[in-house]
């Protein structure tokens, strides 16, 4: 605990775009050789100007293997300030690392050494599924009154997915959060809306759906999750359910409007079963939100790209075509800018979302893909494999950095001679418009790198409650 306000929180997002630049980027990685090595936790210099700049400078392994490092965040953020249940002495020190498969909680300490982050307590899964009753956790999120993390589903491998609890201090978990979850069964990724007292979940499949890869028959019967949930945040209630349709398959990343007296978001939708083509949509409150009830509508569409089937992967050949895949969104703190991760056309654009009702492309490059393969500056004429994924921006918004794997037994099936690990960073200009960064490209051997999280917070990490 701190006697002072940690100085990485901050009460609006305003303030927060005006924060240090990072020095440091923690990335989640996979031991893509499975066996008896384990994942690991891998530190990156991003100081411009260091002379290990865009290099491994760290690395913690993980106690045990086959966890599949996927998702993690801080341990507490700007949400802190809040005035319902402020707890402004905690500081942003730990990461919290869940293994998506195996159910196990890493607690990482990056405050004495943030180069070389320790382990300083790991939650097991019997502790997990006593206390809570789902596994498999998947997002994390630093709340207001504690850390919370989403589930994608039951012990057993089955449903409901929801949310838990992790108590601030001891990290200890606390239970299920939802009192009453009404219609609700699948579980993904999940936001709020502070200010609006109002929280948002999405749906993937569960653990049985998801984790042997896509199941085509479910697929094609439009079974993986297809809607958006709308919560009571403090009653922990649900009150409305918004589907997009079987078509749109697997409705995954909320991104939520940083302003926190905004009460909308987005949500990308991975594949149409229609065409291919992936997509965005808005959730909002029509009419200033007088009747309390959101409405989500499409805003932006993806469409696939026709290719020669020899050159595509089993799954896709008969469908002559990659589709974008679309696996990530983010939105910079100041609202203005959506980026969308293509993981199977291997492409990163970038949208100006300032009216979100009417987004514009602004910005594109290839790194990757199924069939494109495209090169990075720092390797010209290499073919690369994988494609953006997982999507962070800094809090300024002047920069962005991406990886390329997605998950063990998805990257087999889309990309089945075996991912290459990389993370890249984009340079912003001040209006718009996006180019690679020629000197950070970092590889990983014989790791796939997820998710990056930033030193000192990044447009994910926080929500904020003050204007």
């Amino acid at each position: 605990m701190l006697w002072k306000t940690d100085p990485t929180f901050y009460p609006s997002p305003k303030l927060a775009m005006q924060a240090p630049v990072e020095k440091l980027a923690y990335v989640a990685t996979l031991n893509a050789n499975g066996g008896s090595h384990p994942d690991a936790l891998v530190v990156v210099d991003v100081d411009h100007g260091s002379k290990q700049y865009g290099q491994i400078v760290g690395r913690v392994d993980m106690p045990n293997a086959g966890d599949e490092l996927h998702h993690f965040g801080w341990n507490a953020c700007s949400s802190a300030l809040c005035p319902y249940a402020p707890h402004p002495h905690v500081e942003r020190r730990y990461l919290i690392v869940p293994g998506l498969r195996s159910s196990r909680i890493h607690v990482i300490d990056t405050k004495d050494n943030p180069k070389q982050p320790k382990i300083v307590k790991v939650i097991e899964p019997k502790d997990v599924t006593e206390r809570t009753g789902y596994s498999r956790p998947h997002t994390v999120h630093c709340g207001p009154d504690g850390i919370y993390l989403s589930a994608l589903g039951s012990p057993s491998g089955d449903g409901p997915g929801g949310i838990f609890a992790l108590d601030h201090y001891n990290f200890e978990p606390l239970g299920r959060w939802e009192v009453d979850r009404g219609p609700q069964y699948f579980g993904y990724d999940f936001a709020w809306h502070l200010g609006h007292d109002i929280a948002v979940t999405s749906e993937w499949g569960t653990p049985n759906m998801v984790e042997d890869g896509v199941n085509p028959e479910l697929l094609l019967g439009g079974k993986y999750g297809h809607s958006l949930h709308i919560w009571d945040l403090r009653k922990r209630r649900h009150l409305q359910s918004l589907d997009l349709g079987a078509e749109q398959q697997m409705v995954l990343e909320l991104r939520a409007a940083h302003d926190p007296t905004k009460a909308y978001g987005f949500v990308g939708v991975v594949t149409s079963l229609k065409d291919l083509s992936s997509s965005i949509w808005v959730w909002h409150r029509p009419n200033g939100g007088s009747n309390w009830k959101f409405e989500v509508k499409k805003v932006i569409e993806i469409p696939a790209e026709p290719a020669d089937p020899s050159l595509l992967p089993p799954l896709l050949q008969g469908f002559k075509a990659v589709p974008p895949l679309l696996t990530d969104i983010n939105l910079s703190v100041d609202d203005r800018f959506l980026y969308a991760s293509c993981w199977g056309t291997g492409e990163m654009r970038q949208y100006d979302v300032s009216d979100p009702f009417n987004p514009k492309l602004i910005g594109s490059v290839h790194v990757g893909g199924i069939v494109r393969r495209a090169s990075h500056p720092a390797r010209p004429g290499e073919p690369l494999n994988g494609g953006p994924q997982m999507v962070e921006i800094s809090r300024d918004g002047r920069r962005v950095y991406f990886t390329n794997s997605l998950y063990a037994a998805w990257d087999k099936q889309f990309y089945p001679e075996g991912i290459r690990g990389w993370m890249v960073k984009l340079d912003v200009a001040q209006d718009g418009g996006i180019q690679l960064d020629p000197k950070l490209f970092v590889e990983f051997g014989d790791l796939r790198p997820h998710q990056v999280k930033l030193q000192g917070g990044d447009a994910s990490s926080d929500f904020y409650c003050y204007p």
